[in-house]
């Protein structure tokens, strides 16, 4: 039986290499492990450029930086800043990314269930929206992105038709409000299993160790 396989993007944000005893435990897992780097690609490298006024690579880069922000996994921050900044986004881009992500930081799952019995597991929460001096540095479109990912983490329940057309409004078409989505789940999926690998690894005595805080990610 095969004990370890070609590394994947979930591998590089948890420090895990070729022949450590969690990549065997992965390699176990073969079609998952595929699927979800497969998943990546799709998203990040995909085979076919997407249109100049769709969901751009630096957009796409853009939120999972957010995301990552959200989720407080450094690895992840840093891994998708370098990507960022790979499409020649500014370093006022990233930062106002970053001033975003810390301005909105909270908990959840929080927000409101349709009226019935579920209504008992209401919450209340944070109403996110961008500033405006971040707004004037990000542009329309990507603000809203933004928004609608924080949505997307923190209070799925409060997703609405209005949320949607929030975005029809700031440009965004309907097929890529789905990838935009789509991405957002994508990433919650891939960052709550680095975090599980992490917390694995530690637990066998692995030695690795990543940046102390986002921020720090960030910075470098």
């Amino acid at each position: 039986m095969t004990t370890t396989s070609t590394p994947d993007v979930i591998d590089q944000l948890a420090g895990i290499t070729p022949g450590h005893a969690i990549d065997a435990t992965r390699a176990g897992r073969t079609q998952a492990r595929i699927h979800s780097q497969q998943s990546y690609l799709a998203l990040f490298e995909p085979e076919q450029l997407p249109a100049e006024d769709g969901f751009t690579l630096a957009q796409r880069f853009a939120v999972a930086t957010f995301v990552s922000l959200l989720h407080g996994q450094s690895q992840a921050t840093r891994f998708y800043v370098d990507g960022l900044a790979s499409q020649g986004v500014s370093r006022e881009v990233i930062n106002a990314i970053a001033a975003e992500a810390a301005a909105s930081e909270t908990s959840g799952p929080y927000g409101q269930f349709p009226e019935g019995p579920l209504s008992v597991e209401d919450a209340p929460g944070l109403s996110y929206s961008v500033s405006k001096v971040s707004a004037a540095v990000l542009g329309t479109k990507l603000s809203a992105a933004l928004v609608h990912a924080h949505l997307l983490v923190f209070h799925p329940r409060d997703a609405s038709a209005k949320a949607l057309q929030a975005l029809l409004d700031a440009g965004w078409s309907e097929t890529d409000i789905v990838t935009l989505s789509q991405g957002v789940s994508f990433l919650a999926f891939q960052l709550r299993v680095v975090v599980g690998l992490q917390v694995l690894k530690r637990s066998i005595g692995s030695s690795d160790a990543a940046a102390s805080s986002p921020a720090e990610a960030l910075a470098s």
